[in-house]
């Protein structure tokens, strides 16, 4: 298994079912209660453990889930009510580097993740087939991204990074 991508790299096939849709709004809804189980019981020692060698500590990552899907929302909520936006992107490299991502407790990320998904989820059942088909510039990669697309995407995200948890504890038994 490729560490890096333990449930494989995303894969878009085009526009969505609406059935594709509620399976990805379903599973940004889990994503809290499932990183909270992936994370339960470890103690601040196995926390601090690298998902992969180079890689972030399961603190880091599910403090980056947090900086990564607020960011998410934020555009999602642009991209709802303006033409076509250009996003500001953020150095997640850095950002996980930051005191924040790697001293805090995870629990602090935990809820805010909480908190964060329900408005989502809420947003994103209440969307429209048209308004998935509104988009927003990334500057980074230069490309126009639709909401269908990034709803899949970071209903994969969020698996992704759980699985960097779950795959390290199956691999250390811990």
């Amino acid at each position: 298994m490729d560490l890096r991508y333990p449930i494989g790299p995303f894969a878009w096939e085009g526009t969505a079912t609406a059935e594709q849709r509620e399976s990805w709004i379903s599973d940004i809804a889990k994503l809290p209660s499932m990183l909270s189980d992936a994370v339960q019981g470890l103690s601040d020692d196995q926390l601090d453990l690298p998902y992969r060698e180079g890689g972030w500590s399961i603190r880091q990552v599910v403090h980056h889930l947090a900086d990564s899907h607020m960011n998410s929302y934020i555009r999602f909520k642009l991209a709802l009510t303006e033409d076509n936006p250009t996003i500001k992107p953020y150095d997640e490299q850095k950002w996980a580097m930051m005191q924040d991502a790697t001293l805090v407790n995870v629990q602090v990320s935990l809820s805010l993740i909480e908190g964060l998904h329900a408005r989502w989820t809420a947003v994103l059942n209440a969307m429209t087939p048209s308004d998935f088909d509104r988009t927003f510039y990334h500057p980074e990669s230069q490309k126009t991204m639709s909401l269908d697309y990034a709803t899949g995407m970071y209903a994969w995200h969020g698996k992704h990074h759980t699985a960097h948890i779950t795959s390290l504890r199956e691999r250390l038994a811990i």
